[in-house]
């Protein structure tokens, strides 16, 4: 299957899955609302993911891994700049800073390996890395836009307005991008299905409410920067399963400190700042 069809079936799949839950309120409060929750769709979902993946057709799987990794700082920017009252400090930065040097420790734990065994061209990576940009930009803009719903609207909510206009805005894109339909005798093979229900319940369902509801309580930014825990989960899930002989190395653990220490240290002395202030 192609990304863009993947993306399709695994959001249909979750679309139908929130809808079961959440099917007495169809339409927004206003058209702003919907236009915002058309721009959670857009951002938030079919581009973001459309982009992400297609990326790594283009590029190597570390170079977008990274760079998608700076949604959390592209974030923080964006509401720095339309919200003075919200700008964070200078330790919040430096502690982002470090948490993000943690993570390149992760993504290329086994030195430059995976670069320099790619065959991708200079001007093929240069395409893959700009998508994955894209996808860091628009991710940040879907979490810009949540900050202002998740003030009035449930999770299950948005999540069901999101997957809606994810899907309808991502059908463009499998037009463009002229992917032929899989067969259905595709859907007979098991390791299709359950990848296809782990992504639309668990990667979808499950993980939008719980991203909608905990940014309602801790707020864009630092929602955000809990995104620099994932290679965390990936290299440690990774490093359990034998198969894959991904162990966990030296500078993975390094940058694990990183991280943890990054984030802990912004926090820590933000919060002294204020009290003292």
């Amino acid at each position: 299957m192609g990304p863009v069809e993947i993306y399709i079936y695994r959001f249909l799949m979750a679309y139908l899955l929130v809808l079961a839950m959440c099917h007495k309120r169809l339409k927004a409060d206003s058209l702003r609302d919907e236009i915002l929750f058309l721009v959670c769709g857009l951002c938030g979902s079919s581009i973001y993911f459309i982009a992400e993946n297609t990326a790594v057709t283009y590029t190597n799987v570390s170079n977008v891994s990274m760079i998608t990794t700076l949604s959390p700082l592209i974030t923080t920017f964006i509401i720095a700049a339309l919200y003075k009252s919200e700008r964070p400090g200078g330790w919040f930065y430096v502690g982002s800073a470090i948490a993000f040097i943690g993570v390149g420790c992760i993504i290329f734990k086994d030195g430059l390996r995976q670069a320099s065994e790619s065959s991708h061209s200079s001007l093929s990576t240069t395409i893959g890395d700009l998508l994955a940009l894209g996808a860091a930009l628009s991710w940040a803009v879907y979490s810009v836009v949540l900050r202002k719903l998740t003030a009035t609207y449930s999770a299950q909510f948005i999540t069901r307005k999101t997957f809606f206009y994810g899907l309808v805005t991502a059908l463009p894109f499998w037009l463009i991008s002229k992917e032929p339909a899989s067969s259905p005798s595709v859907f007979l093979e098991p390791v299709v299905w359950v990848n296809l229900l782990y992504l639309g319940v668990m990667c979808s369902v499950i993980a939008y409410i719980f991203w909608s509801a905990v940014m309602a309580r801790l707020g864009a930014i630092t929602t955000n920067n809990y995104l620099y825990v994932q290679p965390i989960f990936t290299m440690i899930i990774a490093a359990c399963i034998p198969w894959l002989h991904d162990p966990i190395t030296i500078i993975g653990a390094l940058g694990c400190l990183l991280i943890i220490g990054g984030l802990w240290l912004g926090d820590f002395m933000e919060s002294r700042v204020r009290r003292s202030a």
